[in-house]
């Protein structure tokens, strides 16, 4: 299964998507400042770019720290069994934790599933885990690392490549 041909992206369309990675929140007049367009054509490449699924959503991004989150846990999950049931089931409660900020199904270790999680204290994570985490049906494992700290913390991709 082959992946679909990447949306064809100029220079200018590379400026938007780092621009926007960089601030999401950039009214459109700021964006076509930024990038060297009027707006209007800046509009129409940013409507482009999200028809054809490249930009997929915008979001703000809060300090969790500041929020009182200072716990951040990297979490490796074993399950008793390798059925699309169970991985369906996990995946759907997992989905409802709002402490949960990333869930990636995961090959080439002993775990199933990698998570990151974010709470504000060891007590609270233990609740989690306990109330939480180990009551889905077929997790058979855990393993918790806790982050130190963030020496690199984003989501924006790497644009160089295309």
């Amino acid at each position: 299964m082959s992946s679909p041909k990447p949306t064809a992206i100029d220079s200018t369309d590379q400026r938007i998507l780092a621009a926007l990675q960089k601030n999401g929140g950039l009214s459109n007049q700021e964006l076509a400042d930024s990038v060297g367009l009027s707006p209007s054509p800046c509009s129409r490449r940013v409507h482009k770019l999200e028809q054809a699924g490249i930009i997929v959503k915008r979001e703000t991004v809060l300090d969790a720290r500041k929020l009182g989150l200072d716990l951040t846990v990297m979490i490796q999950i074993s399950m008793d069994r390798h059925t699309p049931e169970r991985f369906a089931n996990f995946e759907e409660q997992v989905g409802q934790y709002s402490e949960v900020q990333k869930c990636y199904l995961v090959t080439g270790q002993e775990a199933d599933y990698l998570l990151q999680v974010v709470v504000p204290d060891i007590d609270a994570y233990q609740q989690f885990l306990l109330n939480k985490i180990t009551r889905i049906e077929g997790v058979s494992g855990v393993h918790s690392s806790f982050v130190m700290r963030r020496v690199i913390d984003t989501s924006a991709l790497p644009l160089d490549y295309l």
